[in-house]
């Protein structure tokens, strides 16, 4: 079989592009095919070469492909993909708008779907000031337009993939698709688990409005006997510096060293995003270290809550400086009852080699609905539609000498 991989950008490695890896690394003969290709790591391409659209070569495409929105459903559906048996895309935006033919076979991994069109069109106005005025109705009508091309490009695929259950409800509602629930890989390999902790929580992430850092690093703050660390880089730094009390530490970008070194140490792993899935969370836990996260999305199928047999962490009910708090009071008061080894069981069920698996499997059953589709029968060479035995053409025609 032939085989293409489509990915929707690739221009910094992040959870998307782990998952990314793990397919290709199922399919290492693949080609690959993304809107833009500015990777310096290769690790998730496998050092491959990827083809890119028109995109690619359009002014300041590097730090601004997202401006370039409005053009990528047309960038997308621009793949030639007629001469491949399976497509498989791993699709958080438009990847799984390619155009195929109905005797390929399609799979598309959805890491969401596009979020910022849907349920979370009026958060993301909000965050880019577009409330009101002359740009806020451009932009309204850019999400109605792209939420009409995301339902029906939906139609073209023919086994859907969720990353979460949570995810799994969205694609419901979205495109009235059932979706089979694949959970992104953790490669739990690169991870070693401490159990003696240091006196620090942690959290690490891209400083982005939604990631909600600015909620961790103001509760610390408002508790100066607590010392927190903040790992990651992104447009929210200024705001989230200024809101830093003496007892925050604000590491910004780090190797993977560096990350993985204090996940080890820390005394729990803070996460306050309303997130799809969110594999930060279980690489924490890899390292043996207990998980506060925000009671919604992804967390609540990655994050095993004290109450429960074997507890990872605790959720917090709501994205607020007394909820968090809230839930740090909790861990404290009993945090003996969550075990290094119970975090490191939990994010072993998410292991690279058991998304392989599950992933082939799935890959499995839409090549066997495929087999079992109606197929072209050649006589004489000419081309004739195969007919139900029980219903052949003269069937309905009137027998001889009757009335």
């Amino acid at each position: 079989m032939k085989v293409a991989i489509v990915h929707d950008w690739l221009v910094v490695p992040g959870g998307a592009e782990k998952v990314l890896q793990q397919i290709v690394e199922c399919f290492p003969d693949a080609d690959l095919f993304s809107l833009v290709d500015f990777l310096e790591d290769r690790t998730p391409v496998a050092g491959k070469p990827v083809t890119t659209s028109f995109i690619q070569r359009l002014p300041f495409a590097r730090r601004r492909y997202r401006g370039y929105l409005p053009l990528m459903p047309l960038a997308v559906e621009q793949f030639d993909l007629s001469e491949y048996d399976l497509v498989i895309t791993s699709s958080h935006a438009v990847a799984k708008g390619v155009i195929v033919g109905p005797d390929q076979i399609h799979v598309s991994y959805v890491h969401s779907s596009m979020r910022y069109a849907w349920d979370l069109q009026h958060q993301y106005l909000r965050e880019a000031r577009l409330t009101r005025g002359p740009k806020s109705w451009a932009a309204r009508l850019l999400l109605h337009y792209m939420r009409g091309w995301d339902a029906r490009s939906a139609n073209g695929v023919d086994r859907m993939i969720a990353n979460s259950q949570f995810v799994a409800r969205r694609i419901m509602k979205t495109y009235r698709r059932r979706a089979t629930v694949v959970p992104p890989p953790v490669d739990v390999r690169e991870f070693e688990v401490r159990e003696d902790k240091d006196d620090f929580y942690l959290t690490a992430s891209r400083l982005v409005p939604y990631k909600r850092i600015d909620l961790i690093v103001e509760a610390f703050s408002a508790t100066p006997h607590r010392k927190l660390v903040v790992i990651g880089d992104g447009p929210e730094m200024a705001a989230i510096r200024a809101k830093a009390g003496p007892n925050v530490t604000i590491l910004g970008f780090q190797p993977f060293s560096v990350l993985k070194d204090h996940m080890q140490r820390a005394k729990a792993f803070v996460f306050a995003a309303e997130e799809d899935f969110g594999i930060v969370v279980l690489e924490a836990q890899a390292c043996g270290t207990p998980v506060i996260a925000y009671g919604k999305g992804g967390a609540l199928e990655t994050v095993v809550p004290i109450g429960e047999a074997a507890p990872t962490g605790v959720h917090f009910a709501r994205q607020t400086v007394a909820s968090l708090l809230d839930g740090v009071e909790f861990f404290e008061q009993n945090r003996e009852s969550i075990t290094a080894q119970a975090c490191r069981a939990n994010a072993e069920r998410f292991s690279a080699a058991n998304f392989r698996r599950a992933l082939m499997i799935e890959v499995m059953r839409a090549m066997g609905d495929a087999a079992r589709r109606p197929k072209a029968r050649f006589a004489a060479g000419k081309e004739a539609a195969v007919m139900p035995a029980a219903a052949p053409y003269g069937a309905l025609d009137k027998a001889p000498g009757s009335p």
